[in-house]
């Protein structure tokens, strides 16, 4: 079993040690597996239970004060599976596995994927906020209760260039990866900056034999919408698989979704490039069509494993079992 995993593309962590620890973790799970499938549940669960990254517990908060859960799973097959929307949930990658093993659908949303999370045996009605959510919720100024109230709050937050939540897990807007300026010679103010708690979705991809699954989970992007669903379930945005691998993405997810990140790098895998080559060409095409940071993490059906981003910092980890 050949199992990579990522903790999210975004700004620096403030204990990388201890995430990294977490990544560690999650791939020593997912390599002792049965399959693929199961390997890559395995390793993105042990990241859902963990604050430290935005998937599940400790994810991001929508524009009402509710935390939704995403995910989506694909094999070398084309079986695919996802559940986006999902108030109370943090294992939603076992919901999209669900979906793509019990039903004949490809993605279930809302209330009636949590009641569907729910009838097959994954826990629902959980409290995904931590101390730092709650936090930072109240110092985010909620809106009042009403759609118009909402979509100015959301105009005014989602995606801020200036740094405050510029890509799908609170990530910063690249620059070179250096430091904005504390105040210009005019005396502005200091740009808004990311919380560095905000890392990240996380996914993983893993193969043995011919067998390949990725999967990627995400509690969302902080100031979006209520219902926003970014890229992470959608097929060929945050996660896809063929034949010849598998792809697991991260970063600002609108244009993630618009670019098709995760089949990008495997039509690159299909013709012909390894999973190192595959990471970097998708990533530097990405980065010259769109504003915002992203990474990615490839694993092609010839054993080859890459990985790369545009962003300033994005954790991995790597397991192998024979």
């Amino acid at each position: 079993m050949q199992l990579i995993a990522h903790g999210g593309a975004g700004s620096p962590p403030d204990e990388p040690a201890d995430r990294q620890a977490v990544l560690d973790e999650a791939v020593a799970c997912g390599a002792e597996a049965a399959d693929p499938v199961a390997a890559v549940c395995a390793a993105v669960r042990v990241l859902e239970v963990d604050p430290a990254f935005n998937a599940g517990v400790g994810g991001a908060v929508q524009s009402d004060g509710v935390v939704r859960t995403d995910a989506g799973l694909m094999t070398a097959d084309g079986a695919v599976g996802a559940a986006a929307a999902m108030p109370g949930v943090c294992h939603a990658v076992e919901v999209a596995r669900a979906v793509m093993e019990e039903t004949p659908h490809v993605m279930l949303a809302g209330e009636r994927a949590v009641s569907f999370a729910e009838a097959v045996g994954v826990e629902t009605s959980l409290d995904l906020w931590t101390d730092r959510t709650r936090e930072r919720w109240a110092d985010a100024d909620p809106p009042a209760d009403d759609p118009e109230t909402h979509l100015q709050w959301v105009r005014e937050r989602f995606g801020d260039d200036e740094g405050s939540e510029a890509s799908d897990e609170g990530t910063e807007p690249a620059d070179d990866g250096r430091e904005a300026d504390a105040a210009g010679s005019d005396g502005a103010e200091e740009p808004r900056r990311a919380d560095p708690h905000d890392h990240d979705t996380v996914g993983a991809v893993a193969r043995d034999g011919d067998e390949i699954a990725a999967a990627t989970s995400t509690g969302g992007r902080w100031c979006a919408l209520s219902g926003r669903v970014g890229d992470v379930p959608q097929v060929g945005a945050g996660f896809y698989t063929s034949e010849a691998g598998g792809a697991s993405a991260t970063g600002a997810g609108e244009d993630i979704a618009r670019e098709g990140l995760a089949r990008r790098a495997v039509d690159l895998l299909e013709r012909g490039a390894d999973a190192e080559a595959a990471a970097r060409i998708a990533i530097e095409e990405f980065d010259d069509a769109a504003d915002g940071d992203a990474g990615i993490v490839v694993v092609g059906a010839d054993g080859t494993v890459g990985e790369a981003f545009n962003s300033p910092a994005m954790q991995t980890a790597r397991a192998r079992s024979e």
